[in-house]
C-alpha cells in the first residue's frame, strides 16, 4: 500500500517543528555563552576561532552521513527521521549538563565537540522531514516554521543569559553560577521539545517497493560516504551557486558570533576581559539581549518572508535580507549607545530569518525525494566548510590585518555579507517550488 502526502493544518506543521526550538535553544547558548566561557577560562583573543572548530567540523562529518543514513532507514515504531532526533537530543542534553563543570579550557572545547555532534544529529533530519511530510505548496511554510522556532529558541536562550546574571550571583569554580542554570535549562528544552514533536508527528511509511529497495540496499561502513559522493557528483547547478553564497555568508556569521560581546565591551564599556572583568560581564549580558532581539525579529518576520518569496522570488528576498544584515554589521562597531545597538542588529534579525529557510526553497524543487536527507546534509556541508575555513584562517587575519580588534571583525563580516548578496542575485533558479502563503 502506498501512502500519499496530504495537506496538513497549520498546527500540525507547528507541532512537527517544536523540536527545532530545543535544538536552537542549544545553539543560542553556544553563540552567546561559549565564547565568554572560554574567556573566563583564560583563552587569548586569537585562540577563540580555533576553539570554535567543533561546530563546523562535526557538522561536516555528521550531517551528510546522518542524512544518507536516514534516507535508508525505516523503523515501524519510530519512523525514518525520528530515531536521529532522539539520539541527537540525548547527546545535547548530556553535554549541556556537563558543560558548566568544565575545569579547563580544553575540557570545555571537548564538550563543545560532543554538544555540536548531538545538535547536528538532531537538526539534519529535520530539514528532510519537511520535504518528506509536506506537499510542495506547504514546504515554504514548513521551512519558515523552522525559522520561527530558530528565533524563538535563541531569544529565550539569550534572555536567560541576560536575566540570570541579575538574579543568580556568585561563582562556582571559574564560572558564574548563571552559566549552570542556563545550561541546565537548555538540557531540559533540548530533550523535552524533541519528545513533544516525536509524540505528535507520524511519519509517512514507505511503500512496499521502497521497503524492498531499503532491504536490498547494500550495507557497510562506507555506504553513506559512497552515497554522499554520488549525490555531490549529481548535484544540480543551483546548489553549486548557493555554495558560493554560503562561503561568504557563513564566514561572516562566525566572525560576528565570535566577536560580538568583545565589540560591545570596547565600543560601549571601553573594557576587555582582563582590564575590567565586571564591565565585560555586563557587556556579555547586553550582547545576549542584542542577540535575543535579533532572534525576536527573526520569528516575527519569518512567515512574512514566505509571502515575499511567493511574490518576488526566493533569491531576491534572500539577497535583500543579506544587504539589510550587512548594513547592521557595518554600523554595529561604531555605536557607543548600547540601546542603539538593538536598532543596528534588526537588519541581521531579518537576514537570519531568511538564512534559516529561504535558501532551501531555491533548491528543493531540483532534488529527488529519495535523496532529501543526503542533499540537506550536503547543504549543511556548504555551511560548515566556510566555518572551518574561518576558524583556521581568521585568527591570523584578526591579528595581522584587523589589529586584534573585534570591532574590525564585525565590519569585516558586513563586507562579506554584501559579497554574498551580490552572488545571490546571480543565482539562476531553474525551477522554483510552488508557493502558498500560510493561513493561520
Amino acid at each position: 500500500m502506498k501512502f500519499k502526502k496530504v495537506k496538513l493544518g497549520f498546527w500540525q506543521i507547528l507541532h512537527m517543528n517544536v523540536g527545532f526550538f530545543g535544538i536552537q535553544y542549544s545553539f543560542g547558548l553556544q553563540q552567546s555563552a561559549v565564547t565568554p566561557i572560554y574567556d573566563f577560562l583564560g583563552a587569548a583573543p586569537d585562540q577563540i576561532p580555533i576553539l570554535h572548530l567543533a561546530g563546523p567540523v562535526t557538522g561536516l562529518l555528521v550531517q551528510p552521513v546522518i542524512g544518507a543514513l536516514s534516507d535508508k532507514t525505516w523503523s515501524p515504531r519510530l519512523g525514518r527521521r525520528k530515531p536521529y532526533f532522539l539520539i541527537g537530543a540525548l547527546l545535547c542534553s548530556i553535554s549541556l549538563i556537563a558543560f558548566p563543570f568544565s575545569s579547563s579550557l580544553w575540557m570545555a572545547a571537548g564538550l563543545l565537540w560532543i554538544l555540536d555532534a548531538g545538535n547536528n544529529t538532531a537538526m539534519e533530519p529535520y530539514r528532510a522531514l519537511i520535504a518528506d511530510q509536506l506537499v510542495p505548496e506547504q514546504q515554504p511554510l514548513g521551512f519558515q516554521m523552522q525559522s520561527f522556532f530558530t528565533g524563538l529558541g535563541q531569544v529565550l536562550a539569550n534572555l536567560s543569559i541576560f536575566i540570570f546574571p541579575m538574579i543568580i550571583i556568585g561563582y562556582t569554580g571559574s564560572l558564574p553560577n548563571w552559566v549552570y542554570v542556563s545550561f541546565f535549562l537548555g538540557a531540559f528544552c533540548s530533550i523535552a521539545s524533541i519528545l513533544w514533536s516525536m509524540s505528535r508527528t507520524k511519519e509517512i511509511p514507505p511503500s512496499e517497493q521502497e521497503l524492498a529497495a531499503l532491504r536490498e540496499n547494500k550495507k557497510g561502513v562506507f555506504a553513506p560516504f559512497i552515497e554522499i559522493a554520488a549525490a555531490i557528483r549529481d548535484m544540480p547547478r543551483v546548489m553549486w551557486q548557493l555554495a558560493l553564497v554560503y562561503l561568504f555568508q557563513w564566514y561572516a556569521l562566525f566572525c560576528y558570533w565570535q566577536n560580538a560581546s568583545k565589540s560591545v565591551a570596547l565600543s560601549v564599556y571601553d573594557a576587555t576581559p582582563s582590564s575590567d572583568p565586571q564591565a565585560y560581564e555586563e557587556a556579555v549580558s547586553w550582547t545576549a539581549l542584542i542577540n535575543g532581539w535579533y532572534n525576536t525579529v527573526t520569528f516575527l518576520t519569518a512567515f512574512g518572508l514566505v509571502w515575499m518569496a511567493k511574490k518576488y522570488g526566493a533569491k531576491y528576498v534572500h539577497a535583500i535580507c543579506l544587504i539589510l544584515a550587512a548594513v547592521g554589521f557595518l554600523s554595529f562597531p561604531h555605536i557607543e549607545n548600547k540601546a542603539l545597538l538593538l536598532v543596528a542588529i534588526t537588519g541581521f534579525g531579518i537576514g537570519w530569518a531568511s538564512m534559516m529557510g529561504i535558501p532551501y526553497l531555491m533548491v528543493i524543487g531540483n532534488i529527488s525525494k529519495e535523496r532529501y536527507g543526503v542533499y540537506m546534509g550536503i547543504i549543511n556541508m556548504m555551511i560548515v566548510v566556510p566555518m572551518i575555513i574561518q576558524t583556521l584562517s581568521f585568527g591570523y587575519i584578526l591579528k595581522n590585518f584587523l589589529g586584534n580588534d573585534p570591532r574590525n571583525a564585525i565590519s569585516f563580516a558586513g563586507i562579506l555579507l554584501l559579497v554574498a548578496a551580490l552572488f545571490t542575485f546571480l543565482i539562476n533558479v531553474r525551477k522554483d517550488p510552488p508557493y502558498e502563503a500560510p493561513s493561520i
